[in-house]
């Protein structure tokens, strides 16, 4: 626990950043005078770009040593705070962000190989929840800390006060980490990535050409990506070099696991860019209230991990995925039918409830999928959870992103427009709960538990 904590740890250093820039988007905008459209490519980039790194791991597990991994993934998040501290116009902090993707994108997946390399079958809900409550207490933290930050300091404080903890931990992990299996040298399929990689990008900034009113972009780049990616498929048929296998996909224990969390992700990382916006354009909140409202969930959030862990190893998959859902999907009816009248309050209750039951769905997907997959796929149904995990963040943020400023009628004031968009946004995520009952359902009928 003490490897997995410090890989843990450095994850935590990238989601942190990467939620307590969500509520700095309107200082953004008006210090570098660009649009929503514009600035949410501070999250929705970081998470494409750590989507790529991600694909990776399964060939990067097998390649090269833990040691290794952690070390790159620390140095590349402490250069991306140097840039962005000291970024001088959007397009420098745009590519800080970018370079610290990596962190995120390498040590995620580690945290969780290590953790398959060493914890038995029986107990891994038990070990992924308590790794993933370091990681997950992030979004508890970073849009306070964030709100805080924009508050009384500045935003660039976010990225100069994270750097010290970054290079300590890169000195602690150097000396801990070990390894648990061999790694052996092969080529990487540089082409299959390039194919997919591209076809991700074209399908994230195509959907952003979509909130711009570029919809011919928007047609035509959605076009691109469903076309590379069914060269992508094609290609790996026949794989000629390492990447990641996709015969995990036959399995439905991966399959009917993988989807309802990736929904969730989408989700869970466009709602929270909503909210704290959605409380300073309807109710006139601050900053710092923005950030605050997600704090109560976000807690419970990464705090309840372990028990949610042991529900799972306890009782099986039916009743944390089940119950999960349930509240996930009760949450947000609140806010779909209620939200203009619910009050900074009543947003922060509602989502409360949200976050308990995403947290419980979200972590014990993977562990349910991963205890009923053989050790031989398991590496790369991690790389392809971690992978979807990032893609559906990134989808969920300009998704959500659009709809909430969709809405522009001439008699409403900008409030009532937002309040108005953002409700559409609330029923897509709930048909989203209502898919991932039906999708459970397919995973109990087809894996034994």
């Amino acid at each position: 626990m003490l490897v997995v904590s410090i890989v843990a740890l450095m994850s935590f250093m990238g989601v942190l950043t990467e939620t307590s820039m969500n509520v700095t988007f309107p200082t953004l905008m008006r210090e570098f005078g660009v649009s929503l459209s514009t600035v949410q490519w501070v999250t929705a980039g970081y998470l494409l770009t750590a989507a790529l790194v991600m694909l990776t791991s399964a060939y990067m597990k097998r390649r090269f040593t833990n040691r290794q991994l952690f070390s790159a993934g620390a140095l590349l998040f402490a250069l991306g705070d140097v840039i962005c501290g000291a970024a001088p116009a959007f397009w420098v902090l745009l590519a800080g962000r970018l370079i610290q993707a990596g962190c995120v994108g390498l040590c995620t997946p580690l945290m969780v190989n290590i953790i398959l390399d060493v914890v038995p079958r029986a107990k891994l809900g038990t070990y992924i929840g308590m790794a993933n409550l370091i990681i997950l207490v992030a979004p508890a933290l970073g849009p306070t800390f964030g709100g805080a930050v924009a508050a009384f300091a500045s935003w660039r404080a976010i990225f100069w006060s994270t750097l010290p903890l970054a290079l300590i931990l890169l000195v602690i992990g150097r000396r801990v980490i070990r390894q648990y299996t061999d790694t052996e040298r092969y080529a990487f399929d540089w082409g299959r990535f390039a194919v997919l990689g591209a076809g991700l990008i074209a399908l994230i900034v195509g959907l952003n050409a979509a909130g711009t009113g570029g919809w011919l972009a928007f047609g035509l780049l959605l076009a691109a990506a469903g076309g590379l990616l069914y060269w992508f498929y094609r290609l790996s048929l026949r794989p000629r070099r390492a990447l990641f296998s996709l015969a995990v996909f036959h399995q439905p224990a991966f399959l009917f696991s993988f989807l309802p969390y990736v929904l969730l992700q989408f989700a869970n990382v466009g709602i929270n860019f909503l909210l704290p916006n959605y409380v300073q354009d309807v109710f006139a909140a601050s900053a710092l209230i923005g950030g605050l409202i997600l704090l109560p969930g976000s807690l419970f959030n990464g705090f309840g991990q372990p028990v949610y862990g042991w529900m799972l190893d306890r009782f099986g998959g039916p009743l944390p995925l089940y119950l999960g859902d349930a509240l996930f999907t009760v949450a947000l009816v609140a806010f779909a039918a209620f939200g203009a009248r619910m009050g900074v309050l009543g947003v922060t209750v509602a989502y409360l409830v949200f976050a308990i039951g995403r947290s419980m769905a979200f972590g014990n997907s993977v562990a349910f999928g991963l205890k009923h997959l053989s050790r031989e796929l398991q590496n790369d149904a991690n790389a392809l959870y971690n992978t979807g995990q990032q893609v559906a963040g990134a989808v969920g943020t300009t998704v959500l992103a659009l709809l909430m400023g969709a809405v522009q009628r001439p008699g409403y004031s900008h409030a009532q427009n937002v309040a108005a968009g953002s409700a559409l946004a609330f029923w897509l995520l709930v048909a989203i709960g209502v898919v991932n009952a039906f999708l459970y359902a397919r995973l109990f009928a087809r894996t034994k538990d």
